[in-house]
């Protein structure tokens, strides 16, 4: 099976990069006429060495576990390879969909001219060409440039929760939520502070997380630990288990889940597996549900209905689940829950640009990819989260804070 997986994904990659290379190549022709094939040779050359490089080390990091029977093998962490390597692969790659996806239309808008205009094909022809060379040399300035941006930007997301019926005591009380920090050596100990810092800056009466802590192996549970700790809130630091909390260890998830609740409770952070906890405020009650719905752990319907309050005798009730869920909305809005917050995506992490929508492979899990979403009288908020999943880099799709505030206008 996984010889498989990864015979179609590198026959994908070459088909992305010859279609690419060929528009971009044509172009050059018809606009600049007298290019020289020396030098469009060197570059097919070095655009091939560079991006087939990360691939190709994979594949014999592949094969040499095979080979030595180890299945525990991991990508070594290594500044010179992600620079080398990593980083360029993925710029160039992003590059090539983004802009094989404005290619396309600027192609079916050229056909259909050509189709009923057929006196203008020379024409349409230039003039196409003139247009797929403009979207490549911007996406090449754009595409490093937003990848930057979106790793050193953290934006802040605020959000007014209106119920009529909240008393007085809670109107005015303001919930952050975060989600997927996934400390790794991207997300480092410099990425998070600052992350912790701009929570702490919105002074919440309460932090609710959407899990994920760390990204994979066991090196960072004690630095996430560390800086969630840094958190404050007036009513304490809660979270549910997210998809990676179970992969420091990815043979031995039980143990995974073991070491980061362990080292998060001594931070005084609560992370709750299928459990519910009650808030006092005064004389208020906030009645908080923590759903497991990871790829490790899928919730049934049994234990879910055993699991949810039944009962509307909380001023307000809040669902956390790390996935969102067509199945797990539906649930929270039966029961008359508040508020639905869920993680996971990312916010898309990678957002091609396309007209009228961002495309990103997120949208083949779910449609709820970030912001709010209105089901009746339960809203649900999916935030973006920090970290990284599979891609080291974000595309358009920046990093965020949720801001939840509480109103009884």
């Amino acid at each position: 099976m996984w010889i498989i997986r990864i015979v179609v994904f590198l026959l994908l990659l070459a088909g992305i990069e010859f279609y690419f290379l060929k528009k971009v190549n044509n172009s050059l022709k018809s606009v600049f006429g007298n290019v020289s094939f020396k030098k469009l040779k060197l570059f097919n050359i070095i655009f091939f060495i560079i991006f087939n490089l990360f691939p190709l080390y994979l594949l014999l990091l592949f094969s040499y576990s095979i080979i030595t029977s180890n299945n525990r093998l991991v990508f070594p962490e290594n500044i010179f390879l992600d620079v080398v390597l990593v980083f360029p692969f993925w710029i160039l790659l992003l590059l090539m969909v983004q802009s094989i996806l404005l290619f396309i239309i600027v192609d079916l808008f050229a056909f259909v001219i050509k189709l009923f205009k057929k006196g203008l094909r020379t024409k349409v022809k230039k003039y196409s060409a003139l247009i797929s060379l403009i979207i490549f040399c911007f996406f090449s300035i754009y595409v490093p440039c937003r990848i930057l941006y979106d790793y050193n930007t953290i934006e802040i997301s605020n959000y007014n929760f209106v119920k009529s019926s909240l008393p007085v005591n809670l109107n005015g009380f303001k919930i952050v939520f975060i989600s997927d920090m996934q400390a790794d050596r991207y997300t480092d100990k410099n990425r998070l502070n600052n992350f912790v810092t701009m929570v702490n800056n919105e002074k919440p009466d309460l932090v609710l997380i959407g899990g994920d802590f760390i990204t994979s192996t066991p090196n960072y549970i004690t630095l996430s630990a560390e800086m969630a700790g840094k958190i404050k809130s007036k009513q304490g630091v809660y979270s549910c288990v997210g998809d990676h909390d179970n992969w420091a260890y990815r043979w031995d998830t039980k143990r995974s889940l073991k070491e980061i609740e362990k080292v998060l409770v001594d931070k005084n952070i609560k992370m709750i597996d299928n459990g519910n906890i009650t808030l006092a405020i005064d004389s208020s009650k906030i009645r908080i549900t923590f759903v497991t719905n990871t790829y490790v752990q899928k919730i049934n319907d049994t234990v879910l209905d055993s699991l949810v309050d039944k009962t509307n005798d909380y001023e307000l009730k809040i669902f956390l689940t790390h996935q969102p869920s067509n199945f797990l909305i539906d649930k929270a809005k039966k029961y008359n829950y508040d508020l639905y917050l869920a993680g996971h995506t990312h916010g898309g992490q990678i957002k091609f640009l396309f007209p009228f929508i961002n495309l990103t492979p997120t949208l083949i899990e779910t449609k709820y990819v970030k912001g709010m979403f209105k089901f009746d009288n339960l809203t649900a908020i999916i935030t973006g989260g920090l970290g990284m999943s599979i891609a080291p880099v974000r595309y358009n799709s920046t990093p965020q804070i949720t801001v939840i505030k509480l109103v009884n206008e």
